[in-house]
């Protein structure tokens, strides 16, 4: 059971965004934009209506742009002023009952999207969940719902301090597979598998709902033997293995997968379709 209200959520951004280059080399990918807002907007304002009131942004050791948005602009709203266009202010104004904090996670040494979860576990507390989200993608809703607080939800009413979504995608372009129980728990996941060995076309949704013991696993575990790479994957798979217990749910919206030309081109039309 969770001992205490889930308020904190990590958002991972120190990706390369190698995909998207050369645009990437001067714009840092998670504030590509997405009609008027960058991409890392999207997943903000989920968070934020589930009331979470700490976000962490793990950053590259280059990011300013990130820093530059969320904070205020004093000549931008003097202009505004000036030019009679207070209506705008509120588009700029800072994020209000929340506190930022910015996280640097090194250019060199361990990879993988494990090491940003690992770099936050030390503000976690031992009977602490918190949310985590990868900062490249978003789900677009119809309606004005929150993933963030619908996992929170659904992780309290099963009585855990874990979950986590996926999302439905054809079975021959799974990248990510997760197995679920008939009880909707997780089993296993497996990343990258080969032709017919994925159990479900359930996509790993990238977004989470971790307890410290996931945190601890995330900061200490080597990279897969297979890949090299730290994977977070490995830290829940771990956790289960261990005899510890994840809901598993299906997102809401439609999946915006912001890091790769294809996937940004198709969320700037779906926004500008819907405006």
């Amino acid at each position: 059971m969770i001992g205490m209200r889930i308020t904190k959520a990590i958002i991972p951004v120190a990706g390369w965004g190698t995909r998207m280059l050369p645009i990437t080399k001067s714009i840092e990918k998670c504030m590509l934009p997405v009609g008027t807002r960058p991409v890392i907007d999207y997943v903000v304002q989920d968070v934020l209506k589930a009331g979470i009131k700490d976000i962490y942004f793990v950053v590259g050791e280059q990011s300013a742009q990130l820093q530059s948005y969320y904070r205020s602009n004093i000549p931008l709203n003097d202009y505004l002023r000036r030019a009679g266009k207070d209506e705008k202010l509120a588009l700029v104004a800072p994020l209000s009952d929340v506190n930022i904090h910015f996280l640097t996670q090194p250019s060199t040494g361990k990879y993988g999207t494990s090491v940003p979860v690992g770099i936050a576990n030390e503000f976690i507390d031992n009977d602490e969940s918190a949310v985590v989200i990868m900062g490249d993608q978003f789900f677009l809703r119809a309606d004005d719902g929150s993933n963030t607080a619908e996992l929170i939800e659904l992780v309290e009413r099963k009585g855990l301090n874990a979950g986590m979504y996926g999302v439905q995608v054809p079975m021959d372009g799974i990248d990510s597979s997760i197995e679920k129980d008939a009880e909707d728990n997780f089993v296993r996941i497996i990343e990258k598998p080969a032709s017919g060995e994925a159990p479900t076309n359930l996509q790993n949704a990238s977004f989470y709902v971790l307890n410290k013991e996931i945190f601890e696993q995330a900061r200490t575990l080597p990279a897969n033997p297979k890949r090299g790479e730290h994977e977070i994957t490995d830290a829940i798979n771990e956790y289960v293995a261990r005899g510890g217990k994840m809901a598993v749910a299906t997102v809401q919206g439609q999946y915006m997968e912001c890091g790769s030309p294809e996937g940004w081109l198709h969320a700037n039309n779906v926004v500008a379709g819907r405006s």
